[in-house]
């Protein structure tokens, strides 16, 4: 196995040490002086060729020199080979690399870029990563850039403000555009930027305050995104409503889902069976609205037991099932009334629904 550079140089330090100790003692040994003795070996070692402090006029003292000449330059060849080798690998190693990205980048078409890979940043990152879709990171933080290397990701070092970067990274060919700085003001001027140089690109930016939702909007973001109302969204959710966030989790679907339903005019409910409602005894089949069904029965949720997702028509009903259904808000309320059956209480923004 062939040593590393740092090993290498490591190695040849202790040797070229080792021999330089050795001889200062046999020229002791020999009969010279400690001072005398250092300064034969550096200046013999070094080649400095200011002269013998004594005459070397021996057998024994000429071996000695000799044998100090070969291995102290065999040593110091040895070492300066692993400093020059440690200095080119990375150097080349580094250079290959950024060639490759760049090569990769300068390819990409239809791609979403990605500003900033922190924490955010990198769920973004790998979320696209397993949905194979093309994108490309940009953060100015070094470390950062080779984490995401590392993890196969097309990523730069770079500030995304800059043109030039958001340039390099191919924002003319990109389909999209995710500033994810924890920064309202440099995601404002990214947006401001991108949009200057792509009209048409899609831009979705985080903002950390309320008051910068509005701004980045101006600024050319089409969708602003806050990390705290959505995580306090999602909090709410598992409180109030956690088997249709149960649900939505086994589609693989995330808790924004809701908000999406609802722009269509549409809800997610928890239904759940009164020991008093018709329903109960009855199957599944028999949940009507003026006749017809204006809703989507998604799943059932008995007791303890798993979700029966997308249940058979003949399903029996029994008291306390949580029947799981999406549908318009008015022909769920008709059938909590016709059938008695018991919406659960959902809190959005504070209100009740």
């Amino acid at each position: 196995m062939q040593p590393t550079p740092l090993r290498r140089i490591l190695l040849g330090l202790g040797v070229f040490s080792l021999i330089c100790a050795i001889a200062i003692v046999a020229y002791i040994q020999m009969g010279w002086s400690a001072s005398d003795a250092i300064y034969m070996v550096v200046i013999t070692i070094f080649g400095v060729g200011y002269g013998e402090v004594k005459p070397v006029d021996t057998p024994a003292l000429r071996t000695l020199t000799i044998a100090i000449i070969v291995l102290g330059y065999g040593a110091a060849i040895y070492t300066v080979g692993g400093f020059i080798q440690f200095l080119v690998d990375g150097e080349l190693q580094s250079l290959l690399r950024n060639r490759k990205m760049s090569q990769g980048i300068a390819k990409l078409r239809a791609h979403t870029i990605v500003c900033g890979y922190g924490r955010m940043g990198v769920r973004v990152a790998e979320e696209l990563q397993e949905l194979g879709q093309p994108f490309v990171v940009i953060d100015e933080n070094t470390a950062r850039v080779e984490e995401a290397q590392q993890a196969g990701m097309l990523a730069m070092v770079g500030n995304a403000t800059d043109e030039d970067v958001l340039l390099a990274a191919g924002i003319q060919h990109a389909r999209g555009l995710a500033t994810l700085l924890p920064d309202d003001a440099a995601n404002a001027f990214i947006c401001v930027t991108a949009r200057d140089l792509a009209e048409k690109v899609e831009i979705v930016s985080r903002a950390e305050n309320h008051s910068a939702q509005k701004k980045l909007i101006r600024c050319g973001a089409n969708h602003v995104v806050m990390a705290a109302t959505i995580g306090a969204m999602r909090v709410t959710q598992l409180l109030v409503r956690p088997t249709a966030s149960a649900v939505l989790e086994s589609y693989g679907l995330s808790h924004g889902i809701s908000e999406e339903l609802s722009a269509i005019g549409l809800n997610l409910e928890e239904l759940r069976l009164t020991r008093s409602s018709p329903l109960v005894g009855k199957p599944l089949a028999d949940i009507q609205v003026r006749g017809n069904r204006g809703f989507l029965i998604v799943g059932v949720k008995r007791g303890e037991d798993p979700i029966q997702m997308n249940p058979s028509g003949n399903l029996i009903l029994e008291a306390n099932d949580i029947v799981i259904v999406v549908g318009h808000q008015n022909d769920i309320a008709e059938l909590c009334l016709a059938h008695k059956v018991q919406r659960q209480e959902i809190l959005y923004r504070g209100v009740k629904g």
